[in-house]
């Protein structure tokens, strides 16, 4: 498919995110996520809801905002991959740190006895609130997982780069925003990431090599062929497999080979969404 291209296609409607697609994939993976989010009370918000619900993910902690509607995702893609997308934020932006709450009012954890769990964290909060996070002791016990949501929102990650508990999910291109910088492979963009300080990093390439890096030592792998039936939520599912794998008791090298692994399963359609 080309710019400005009119051809016939499928449009489906499914419950999306960066957050939900992280938390339907380790609701697959056995485990049992809640969301920290806002959602509006219109008719999207509750059936957004419900399919969590159906799917045991906890939807307690969610913001149910009464004047904000819910957001929307919408990606346009073809044999050749993602052509485009758009990603209507504004409603999350706006709850700001409303969606923080559970962690501060003692039903996830305080500032003084913060939540020592995993949380995964994605780029479309504002910059603000982001830099908020990396400095907030409500967030200094957990073990932080990161996700840019997409290139155009990699560099509000920055104040989180050098966090002693963050481990960054980023894709090539990704990696090179937050560097300002090129990278050939994706050992290349992991070590520079590394180099500026990061504690942990996996990049990944699509279907090239995939990196994880830490300040000890780099693996590098190679993700199973497949053809690709979608490809939006394949970082998602990559990194949700990634966090399950470790939960397990899996090491660095077992750990990326499950996520790749589940990340191609993921893009030739063979899983339910």
């Amino acid at each position: 498919m080309r710019v400005g291209s009119d051809v016939p296609g499928r449009i489906i409607r499914v419950p999306g995110g960066v957050a939900m697609n992280i938390a339907m994939a380790l609701s697959r993976f056995g485990l049992k996520p809640d969301l920290l989010s806002a959602v509006g009370r219109d008719a999207q918000g509750d059936e957004l809801i419900e399919a969590a619900n159906v799917r045991g993910i906890g939807t307690n902690y969610v913001y149910r905002s009464e004047d904000l509607p819910s957001d929307i995702y919408m990606a346009v893609e073809g044999a050749n991959g993602l052509i485009a997308a758009i990603a209507d934020a504004h409603s999350l932006e706006a709850a700001g740190d409303k969606i923080l709450r559970a962690l501060s009012d003692g039903r996830l954890g305080s500032e003084n006895t913060p939540y020592t769990g995993p949380i995964a964290l994605d780029g479309n909060l504002t910059v603000a609130l982001l830099r908020k996070i990396s400095t907030s002791p409500l967030f200094g016990a957990a073990d932080l997982r990161v996700a840019p949501a997409s290139p155009g929102k990699a560099e509000r990650l920055l104040p989180l780069l050098d966090h002693p508990r963050a481990t960054l999910y980023v894709n090539l291109e990704e990696a090179g925003l937050l560097c300002h910088q090129t990278f050939d492979t994706s050992l290349a963009g992991a070590s520079a990431l590394i180099a500026k300080g990061a504690h942990r990093v996996l990049v990944t390439d699509g279907a090239k090599d995939a990196t994880l890096a830490t300040q000890n030592a780099t693996f590098t792998q190679t993700p199973p062929p497949v053809m690709v039936a979608r490809v939006t939520g394949a970082g998602d599912t990559f990194m949700a497999a990634h966090i399950a794998a470790e939960i397990d008791g899996a090491d660095h090298e077992n750990s990326l080979s499950q996520a790749l692994e589940a990340a191609a399963l993921y893009v030739s359609g063979d899983t339910d969404i």
